[in-house]
């Protein structure tokens, strides 16, 4: 069954109270995980850096990349509160960690499953090697990349998830754990490459869903899809196309002043897409090709026999206009015209009865 990751990102605005709420939100939908970010603006921009066109945009606000991501902070003592309100739900908790001291402290306090690791950070090769030596599960956003970023990345992941066994990190290191059989291993059984579109919201034409395919046929991992497009039909397509995980963007309101809410879903459309999705995979079956339950029924309404075309006496020989192929279905297979026509009758027939040879 797809895992599906509810995104509330930074979609609390820095507001506690609203984060609960997201988690609310999220439980209510049905989605498996709702995640957060948990980072330090001083550890992750520098103080002039400038925002992205989207968060312009949709912020409305001129102020540095800094200002703006100070304000969405969340802090721990809040993250424990969220994580525990989680607990309480049933709903898994999960943060991306934006910098290592986030991390160390989401791996210290909390029970993750996975660990997320960002597109704008998949050629951070130090923060993705820590993130490999917890040797925890990671799902791997691709926005932006490269098969070779994607394929360099992979390479720091089985490094990290091998142990260094005294060798230092790098570049020829990462690639000989890469091709390792161990590391190969380690790498379907452990990681999710997730497809993505790094724009918000990302335009249609560059969604490129088939990706999902070439993704699994390059690197024979797991494969999801992180989604930023309008609505929900790219998300429920992707499921179609053999993703294993969708991660979606939500809000309480998308009027809310913020860089994300505008291309999130809003509580009703988060909960109609997990639907949509549950009743998709409804239809996948087992892939073995056979008459289901329901259509038992229909075989002998739709299906045909042979039938007499005219009156046929006993003794005759059956010719091909003393035949003709009608319905219902459960008399002789129309596979066995040839064998009957030519043959000698055994019984008397009436036009329109079952040949029965």
């Amino acid at each position: 069954m797809t895992i599906i990751i509810a995104e509330a990102g930074v979609n609390h605005n820095g507001c506690e109270k609203t984060a609960m709420q997201l988690i609310d939100v999220a439980h209510e939908a049905g989605a498996d995980i709702v995640k957060f970010q948990t980072f330090k603006a001083s550890e992750l921009v520098t103080h002039n850096a400038k925002k992205a066109e989207y968060q312009i945009h949709n912020s409305k606000i001129d102020e540095s990349q800094f200002s703006m991501l100070s304000r969405l902070e969340l802090s721990k003592n809040s993250h424990r509160k969220l994580a525990a309100h989680c607990n309480k739900l049933g709903i898994e908790f999960l943060s991306t960690a934006f910098d290592s001291d986030s991390l160390n402290f989401l791996i210290s306090n909390f029970k993750l499953n996975h660990l997320k690791i960002p597109s704008g950070d998949i050629t951070n090769a130090p923060l993705i090697l820590k993130h490999a030596e917890t040797g925890k599960d990671i799902i791997l956003s691709t926005g932006m990349s490269t098969l070779g970023e994607i394929e360099n990345a992979l390479g720091v992941i089985a490094f990290g998830y091998i142990g260094k066994h005294g060798l230092m990190p790098s570049a020829k290191a990462f690639q000989s754990a890469y091709f390792s059989e161990l590391g190969r291993e380690l790498i379907t059984q452990k990681v999710t490459l997730m497809h993505c579109t790094s724009e918000y919201p990302a335009p249609n034409k560059d969604i490129n869903l088939n990706a999902i395919e070439t993704l699994k046929a390059s690197f024979k991992t797991k494969v999801g899809y992180s989604d930023h497009s309008i609505g929900i039909i790219v998300p429920i397509a992707a499921v179609a196309k053999g993703a294993t995980i969708i991660e979606k963007h939500f809000t309480l309101d998308k009027s809310m002043t913020g860089p994300d809410h505008k291309a999130s879903l809003d509580p009703r459309e988060l909960k109609t897409m997990v639907q949509s999705i549950r009743d998709l995979e409804s239809t996948f079956g087992n892939g073995l090709k056979g008459p289901q339950p329901s259509e038992i029924k229909n075989i002998d309404i739709a299906r045909k026999s042979i039938i007499a075309n005219r009156d046929i006496k006993k003794g005759s020989m059956i010719c091909s206009e003393d035949l003709v192929v009608k319905r219902p279905g459960h008399g002789m297979s129309p596979f066995n015209y040839w064998n009957i026509s030519g043959k000698i009758s055994s019984k008397n027939y009436k036009e329109g009865e079952l040949i029965e040879e």
